[in-house]
């Protein structure tokens, strides 16, 4: 179920009355209809792969509890590698079964052996990256004697399948939603009234950014060996405020319809556009999968204590297993390990220049300097020549889309719409007025008709751009 769905708009008004007004005075079946309501929600895709979802929910509700209950060192990393063998095995089996066959036999094709094997038509299930990362969060925090255990099971299983975040994030700790899922919530008007604000920034992002850019996108690297380097660049930069706006757009109406519910989830994209270095892209973009990542491998890799090459080595080991976490194709190694480098690149440079940037960039100023808009303009060039990794599943056709940018400047021109260019002047300029605050639509600056006339383009925007096909969300195939 799409949220730009007519299916989602009829789902949503229905759970919200039910939610409200006929469970809401009964925690436990106000719980348990928000565990029917994310079943019906993901099982609209394929009922099949609930089933998926509960093994992990059966599993690390029981071995939180096991864990928890024995002080013996042995037998509580006894039941965490069960969580972990359980929960990883169903993930690598689903998502990297063909990738590491197929990989297997190229290795040993290269040397002159030929060997047989069988790949399967695996299906992947929509959103298992993410509820397995959230589901393992929960052992590892207990393993860790930083999270007690629910013994509630509806509880525990509305946390884990939680619709709004359910199939692309952000990806939440039991730390934080657990105790929202326990406690009774009441109806904030104020804060369901942000939470429609945001959903119509992350509809506008999907419907008009997105997927306008998409498909400039999808016709430029289809055709790119005809194409000026010119228009592929073009065609990268567009790719890359594609999937910002697709995958920002869906945290935003996540984040938003959960606030609706009187859930609070984290922030997950913090306008990460406009960024000086890798070091702050990354602390602005995909914010819970980085986190997951760095809180979890990177303190089993040793943390970021030691040398400092070793944590130049654990950045190059988190971000390629980051690209392998997207996808299972060299492409997405690649596309990890540049950023791995480039992420270590800027590290070592602030240390080394002792640079400091503030949380917001340029802070209280109504224009950049010209400085911080040259490395705005730079690193989204440089993301852009990096997101062709992302786009480009083949390897060696992403090298040559790249390449094909600095030669053949004799080759086609195509005109980019006016319209494509004025959504984004929207776009920048509304998340660089506003990027103090959580997203661009909390402006108290104007006055009640400035924000309703915002509304009004934003909502008119998006029903003429409005497909009837429901495009996808590019995050639901990882």
């Amino acid at each position: 179920m799409l949220f730009h769905s007519i299916e989602f708009a009829i789902f949503f008004v229905i759970v919200f009355v039910v939610y409200w007004f006929v469970v809401n005075k009964d925690l436990q079946k106000q719980n348990l209809f928000l565990l029917i309501a994310s079943c019906t929600f993901y099982g609209w895709w394929d009922w099949k792969f609930l089933s998926l979802i509960f093994v992990s929910i059966i599993i690390d509700y029981l071995v939180g509890i096991k864990i928890h209950e024995t002080e013996d060192k042995q037998r509580r990393k006894y039941w965490l590698w069960v969580s972990l063998a359980v929960n990883l095995g169903m993930l690598g089996f689903f998502k990297y079964y063909n990738f590491f066959v197929g990989s297997f036999v190229d290795a040993f094709s290269t040397v002159g052996i030929q060997l047989q094997a069988r790949t399967l038509n695996i299906i992947l299930p929509v959103g298992i990256s993410f509820y397995t990362f959230q589901t393992l969060s929960y052992t590892i925090d207990i393993y860790r004697k930083r999270l007690q255990p629910t013994r509630n099971f509806i509880n525990f299983a509305a946390f884990v399948s939680f619709f709004p975040q359910l199939v692309a994030g952000p990806i939440e700790r039991a730390a934080k939603l657990l105790p929202q899922i326990e406690k009774p919530r009441t109806f904030d008007y104020n804060q369901a009234k942000d939470g429609l604000r945001q959903m119509l920034w992350g509809f506008f992002k999907k419907i008009a950014i997105a997927d306008v850019c998409g498909q400039y996108a999808d016709y430029i690297f289809q055709n790119y060996e005809n194409l000026h380097p010119l228009i592929l660049l073009a065609g990268a930069l567009l790719f890359l405020f594609q999937i910002y706006g697709d995958f920002s757009g869906y945290s935003d109406i996540a984040i938003g319809t959960a606030k609706i519910f009187g859930i609070r989830l984290m922030v997950n994209f913090a306008y990460p556009l406009f960024v000086r270095d890798f070091v702050e892209f990354w602390q602005k973009w995909h914010i819970s999968m980085i986190k997951w990542f760095i809180d979890y491998l990177g303190l089993a890799l040793g943390g970021s204590g030691g040398k400092m090459w070793r944590r130049y080595l654990n950045f190059m080991i988190i971000f390629t297993v980051s690209g392998l976490w997207h996808g299972a194709t060299w492409s997405f190694v690649f596309f990890g390990f540049i950023h791995g480098l480039l992420m270590s690149i800027s590290y070592w440079r602030r240390r080394t220049y002792k640079i400091r940037y503030g949380r917001i960039v340029e802070e209280g100023k109504l224009f950049p300097s010209l400085n911080v808009l040259g490395r705005f303009i730079f690193m989204n060039v440089l993301g852009a020549l990096t997101a062709v990794f992302f786009r480009v599943q083949v390897l060696g056709d992403a090298f040559d889309y790249i390449g094909r940018m600095f030669w053949n400047f004799e080759a086609d021109m195509m005109p980019i719409g006016w319209d494509i260019l004025l959504l984004l002047m929207l776009l920048f300029g509304l998340e660089w007025g506003n990027r103090h605050k959580e997203h661009p639509l909390q402006f108290e600056r104007l006055g009640k008709g400035g924000r309703l006339a915002t509304y009004f383009v934003l909502v008119y925007l998006c029903v003429i751009y409005f497909d009837t096909n429901y495009s996808s969300f590019i995050y639901f195939q990882f």
